[in-house]
C-alpha cells in the first residue's frame, strides 16, 4: 500500500539546491514499493473542470516561471504518462461524480517536474497530471481526493504538490510574515497529524493568520486533495519539516 503524500515544491531552484531538503526528496521515493505510476496535483496547474492529463509520450518540461539561473532553463523531466492510467483516474472522478475532462498536450509545470526529478530522477515512472481549481469548497477538495482512495493499493502514488502558506509578503515586515506563516503552518500540520478533518476544513475560521497566510488557496488545496486519497484509517506522519532563518514551508505530510 503506497501511501498519499502532500510535498511543498517550495521554489523553482531547488531542482538545483543541493540541501538537506533536497536529500530528503532524493531519498523519499525508496521508502516505499516502486510506484507504477504518480498522480500529481499541481497547484500550478488550475482549470475550472478538473483535468486529467493522459499521453503516453513523454511530457513537455514547462518553465513557468522567469528570473531565475539560466541553467534552470536548459534540465529536462521527459517522463512519459499512461492514458490507460489516466483513463482509470478520470473513469474514478466521474464514478463520483466529479466531473472531469483530459488534455493530451499540457507538459509537466515546475510544480510537477522539480519534486519529481528529485524523487525519480531516472523519469521512468508514467505521470498523470490533473488540475486544481483552487475556488471550490474545501469539503469538495476532499471529495476530488477521496475520488482516488485505494488507488494507493494498486501500487499508485497520489501526491498533493503545493505550500501550506504562500504569502510572499511584498512590502511588508519579513520578520511579520515568516511569524504569522509558520504560526499558521504550525496549526496544519498539528492538525493533520490529529486527522481533524472538519479542522482543516473549516481552516479559513480556524487556523491562525489563514487569511493572511493563504490569500489564494491554490497552494493549499493540495493538502486537502493527498488528504482525502490516503488511507482513511491511517495515521498521518509529518516526514519532513524545516524551520529556519534562511526558509521555512517546506514540509511533507504522508496520509
Amino acid at each position: 500500500m503506497i501511501p498519499s503524500l502532500f510535498i511543498s515544491h517550495s521554489w523553482p531552484m531547488l531542482a538545483l539546491e543541493q540541501n538537506r531538503y533536497t536529500g530528503f526528496l532524493e531519498g523519499l521515493a525508496a521508502q516505499y514499493p516502486a510506484p507504477k505510476a504518480v498522480v500529481l496535483f499541481s497547484a500550478h496547474w488550475e482549470s475550472e473542470v478538473v483535468t486529467v492529463g493522459s499521453t503516453d509520450d513523454s511530457f513537455e518540461t514547462i518553465y513557468d516561471f522567469g528570473g531565475f539561473a539560466p541553467e534552470l532553463y536548459t534540465l529536462k523531466y521527459p517522463a512519459k504518462g499512461s492514458t490507460t492510467i489516466a483513463a482509470a483516474v478520470q473513469s474514478a472522478f466521474e464514478r463520483n461524480g466529479i466531473a472531469a475532462q483530459s488534455d493530451s498536450q499540457r507538459g509537466l509545470d515546475h510544480g510537477a517536474w522539480i519534486i519529481l526529478k528529485r524523487m525519480f530522477p531516472a523519469a521512468d515512472i508514467p505521470v498523470i497530471p490533473v488540475s486544481v481549481n483552487p475556488f471550490l469548497p474545501p469539503e469538495r477538495q476532499l471529495e476530488i481526493g477521496e475520488a482516488l482512495r485505494g488507488f494507493g493499493g494498486e501500487d499508485i502514488m497520489v501526491i498533493g504538490s503545493g505550500s501550506i502558506a504562500h504569502q510572499f509578503g511584498f512590502g511588508m515586515d519579513p520578520a511579520m510574515v515568516r511569524r504569522k506563516s509558520m504560526e499558521f503552518e504550525a496549526w496544519i500540520v498539528e492538525t493533520a497529524e490529529r486527522r481533524d478533518v472538519p479542522a482543516l476544513l473549516n481552516y479559513r475560521q480556524q487556523a491562525p493568520h489563514a487569511a493572511f497566510t493563504v490569500p489564494r488557496p491554490e497552494h493549499f488545496v493540495p493538502l486537502l486533495i493527498a488528504l482525502g486519497s490516503g488511507a482513511g484509517s491511517a495515521e498521518p506522519k509529518t516526514l519532513y519539516r524545516e524551520q529556519g532563518d534562511e526558509w521555512f514551508g517546506r514540509v511533507a505530510i504522508e496520509f
